[in-house]
């Protein structure tokens, strides 16, 4: 069982003795993966400091926080940060009365995590439409992810992600499903759920969506300058309409009939255009259904959880400790900690201690993905810091 696997173990260890001696240099020493990149590995840390990082290295993450919703969205955050190679920029959307305290907590990170990213705090806006009325459609703001073409004007491609969502894994390696776009794909979700017979919108949708499962709209990543470009077919007028133009006339059209708000507007919208979306694995967007019914999504017994999403308030309570165990953990790790002593071993006993629930009885799904970024950190950080040869 992953929990007890010797040779990770080994290396976690190994990776704890280095981290032990030279605890600050386990956070990145800058934008980018820098031993992958032959002009820029031989400078000194110094000098790295004062060069901008190079276009391609930064990648954009979108979030929408309102309410209480700020320790979720800054744990969230700080996952992006720990694990992820490339610069990020992140596009905080959020009420006015939070813009403060999302500055105090960045300005408790550590200066080398702060130089893995930059951050915008945007106010909400609705540029089409009652603002009152996209603000409370289901959950508080989240209809502003409908907008983000719209107002990110000089952005070509974003990550938007709930604040109940967990990396554990790079950010790289899910931004890299954008290369895999064909010409007329501009978005990429994962489904709603696997299994018809059990999917809340093949048993209880009152309007169109995507596909037999429908989408969560949770993760999603977005070609910007794509939806921008794009005339979407409608079943409003016969000729296509401008994402923009498509808003607003599509929620009078269907307000009375959806449940989830946006996320089910989503799905109307690529149901019309299948031809614009492409569909990413369950792991990439995993959540308490594809475990508290018995395990149903394949990826993830493969390759394990590569980005967890703790909907139904799972964080904070007791219902599904596993997921809890992943939250608790990222938000207390400190950035200098040492990386078993804080992160492998704490996630290991709080894992041992949910056992007796559905979620809790797959450690291996759950681990399996978070184990192989931990040895990967290790195994670059060695060569980048100490120099390929001081592993002997």
């Amino acid at each position: 069982m992953v929990l007890n696997n010797p040779g990770m173990q080994k290396e976690i260890y190994r990776f704890s003795i280095f981290c032990g001696v030279t605890s600050l240099l386990c956070v990145e020493r800058a934008c980018g993966d820098v031993g992958s990149i032959p002009a820029r590995a031989h400078l000194q840390d110094q000098e790295l400091k004062k060069r901008p990082p190079i276009a391609e290295e930064w990648m954009h993450l979108a979030v929408v926080t309102c309410g209480d919703r700020l320790e979720e969205t800054v744990t969230m955050l700080k996952s992006a940060i720990l694990f992820s190679r490339k610069c990020i920029k992140f596009h905080i959307f959020a009420e006015d009365s939070l813009k403060p305290e999302f500055e105090r907590k960045f300005k408790e990170w550590p200066s080398a995590a702060s130089r893995k990213y930059q951050y915008k705090i945007y106010p909400i806006t609705f540029s089409v439409g009652n603002a009152e009325e996209w603000k409370k459609l289901f959950k508080p703001c989240a209809a502003q992810r409908l907008f983000l073409s719209m107002i990110l004007k000089d952005v070509d491609s974003l990550l938007y992600v709930d604040t109940d969502v967990l990396f554990l894994r790079p950010l790289d390696d899910i931004w890299a499903f954008l290369h895999q776009f064909n010409d007329t794909q501009l978005a990429a979700m994962a489904p709603e759920h696997e299994i018809p017979k059990i999917g809340w919108y093949s048993r209880f949708a009152r309007h169109p969506f995507y596909g037999t499962t429908g989408l969560n709209s949770g993760v999603m990543l977005m070609n910007l300058t794509r939806i921008r470009m794009t005339q979407f077919k409608n079943n409003m007028i016969p000729a296509g309409l401008t994402w923009e133009e498509m808003l607003h006339p599509l929620y009078q059209k269907y307000k009375n009939y959806i449940t989830w708000g946006d996320q089910d507007l989503l799905n109307i919208i690529f149901y019309f255009n299948p031809e614009n979306l492409y569909v990413f694995p369950c792991q990439w967007n995993y959540r308490p259904d594809h475990c508290m019914y018995g395990s149903n999504c394949k990826t993830a017994e493969d390759e394990g959880v590569s980005i967890l999403h703790g909907n139904r308030g799972v964080y904070h309570d007791d219902k599904q400790p596993a997921f809890k165990a992943f939250y608790e953990v990222i938000r207390d790790y400190p950035f200098d900690g040492n990386l078993y002593q804080s992160m492998y071993y704490p996630l290991q006993t709080k894992f041992l201690e949910s056992v007796h629930t559905l979620c809790g009885r797959i450690p291996q799904v759950f681990l399996k993905q978070i184990e192989k970024t931990m040895k990967k950190l290790y195994e670059r950080r060695v060569i980048v810091h100490a120099g390929p040869h001081s592993q002997d």
